[in-house]
């Protein structure tokens, strides 16, 4: 009779144990996932900070966006060269509707 007191003792020792080293390891894996989403968060704000300042050198020296012809003409000549690609692009697209759009009023005309 003692053996199996002795055996019921250590399944009930082991199921412990298991439970013990179960909650060890999840304590460690919510910590590491604490750990990636604090690192996470902190790659956005570092992220947001670089969009900031992109937008603010993109601005005129006043801190606004240039609304003006001549406020325009300064921020071109800052632009890289793969802005400037871009707002060729831009321009072009902007043309052709403008010219799809004189086109039709010209045909509404008629």
């Amino acid at each position: 009779m003692s053996c199996l007191q002795e055996d019921f003792k250590k399944v009930l020792l082991a199921g412990l144990g298991a439970a013990a080293v179960t909650a060890e390891k999840s304590k460690e894996i919510v910590n590491e996932l604490v750990k990636k989403g604090e690192l996470t968060l902190e790659q956005g704000r570092i992220l947001n900070e670089e969009l900031k300042h992109a937008a603010k050198n993109n601005m005129d020296g006043n801190g606004t966006v240039p609304d003006t012809v001549e406020g325009i003409k300064q921020a071109v000549d800052k632009l890289s060269p793969q802005e400037l690609e871009e707002v060729k692009e831009k321009i072009a697209d902007a043309e052709a509707r403008q010219t799809a759009e004189g086109k039709k009023k010209e045909n509404a005309q008629l």
